[in-house]
């Protein structure tokens, strides 16, 4: 069975850091894009972060793009997102989702991710 792993979450204050896990047990994520998306009380759910299965190609929301990084550890079939700078509207339960695909820079849209985490909660606040 594919299941994927959020860890990491907490209380931040703002401008601070965290970094969220997403580890896969049942399959290996070599061959697996993986988005990592949020979703706040009231809002719609969002697309952070893509990454292809080769890790050469990555997409960022205009929202977090220069404080978020998306990574992979092939060794840990694991995806990593760093998050600096933290603001409180950042504050969100975030979710790793996976798709197959069979190019190694493909990067499909956050629509397509039908593997999904659990989430952990990410609250920024002072």
């Amino acid at each position: 069975q594919l299941q994927l792993v959020e860890s990491g979450g907490g209380l931040v204050q703002p401008g601070g850091s965290l970094r969220l896990s997403c580890a896969a047990s049942g399959f290996t994520l070599d061959y697996y894009a993986i988005g990592w998306f949020r979703h706040a009380p009231g809002k719609e759910r969002e697309g952070v972060s893509r990454i292809s299965s080769s890790g050469g190609n990555t997409n960022y929301a205009d929202s977090v793009k220069g404080r978020f990084t998306i990574a992979r550890d092939r060794a840990k079939n694991t995806v990593y997102l760093q998050m600096n700078s933290l603001k409180p509207e950042d504050t969100a339960v975030y979710y790793c989702a996976a798709v197959r695909t069979f190019t190694v820079r493909a990067l499909p849209n956050y629509s397509e991710y039908n593997y999904w985490g659990q989430g952990t909660q990410v609250t920024v606040s002072s």
